[in-house]
């Protein structure tokens, strides 16, 4: 790789895309089961999950001729993770059940297991609502239970992608402080093939 186009893509090594990944993920099959399916809402939320896998994706791309294009995409997925979290959260006032707040000893639990896949996630719901001693009926289960600890996990898991894009996007500003971007790069190149 030339000096002028750095290093770029790798954005699947990135544990932020990895967290907005499984986000992405959770929200579809939370979505499916518990959104109308006729609701703009389904369909902004999926968009929002998307949008912050997408925008960490393209961003890393694009890297390569503008440091800017990546800043400024890196920032557009966090918005767009915000922008889910209140669903979410909406969702959870909506439909009168908890919100975990910061100092519940699940969200650590969770955050400890390291959960990969949706499927990884749905088996410590299942686990944690068992070990929770959560003695109700099937259908309070289903309509309660089951919604409430979902939309509780996948919020902790947009925090963890959120924080972490919060630290990828101050990395990145630090860098293009000290290092400049494309034009720099280029500028730099130009000047030493003349002397060269």
């Amino acid at each position: 790789m030339s000096e002028l186009i750095t290093k770029h893509g790798g954005y699947r090594s990135l544990k932020s895309f990895q967290v907005a990944q499984l986000v992405y993920d959770l929200t579809v099959r939370f979505c499916d089961r518990y959104v109308d399916r006729f609701s703009r809402t389904k369909d902004q939320m999926v968009q929002a999950a998307r949008s912050g896998v997408q925008n960490i994706a393209e961003g890393s791309q694009a890297s390569a001729t503008s440091k800017k294009t990546e800043l400024k995409l890196t920032q557009v997925a966090r918005a767009s993770l915000e922008e889910l979290k209140l669903d979410y959260e909406d969702f959870l006032r909506q439909h009168d059940l908890e919100r975990w707040q910061r100092d519940n000893p699940l969200r650590q639990s969770l955050i400890d297991c390291r959960c990969k896949t949706a499927d990884e996630v749905g088996r410590w719901i299942v686990e944690t609502v068992k070990g929770c001693g959560k003695g109700v009926g099937k259908e309070v289960l289903l309509q309660k239970t089951y919604p409430e600890f979902s939309a509780n996990a996948a919020l902790v898991l947009i925090t963890v992608a959120c924080a972490l894009l919060d630290r990828q996007v101050e990395a990145l500003a630090r860098n293009f402080e000290k290092e400049g971007g494309f034009t720099e790069r280029l500028y730099r190149v130009r000047t030493q093939k003349r002397r060269g």
